[in-house]
């Protein structure tokens, strides 16, 4: 039972942290970055298949 109390000691702890101490900067950093990526990861996969099929 103790063994619990001590994860879920350290598990609290660690969210309680890293809650106060994310920024509304942070967050919208990480979403016009996931956003970027995914732009430029769909059209990449498109130019690829382009290319790689006109040669099949």
């Amino acid at each position: 039972m103790g063994n619990l109390h001590i994860k879920s000691g350290i598990f609290g702890g660690t969210l309680f942290s890293a809650v106060f101490n994310i920024s509304y900067h942070d967050i919208v950093f990480t979403i016009v970055m996931a956003s970027i990526g995914a732009v430029v990861s769909f059209f990449v996969s498109w130019f690829l298949r382009k290319v790689f099929m006109k040669k099949l």
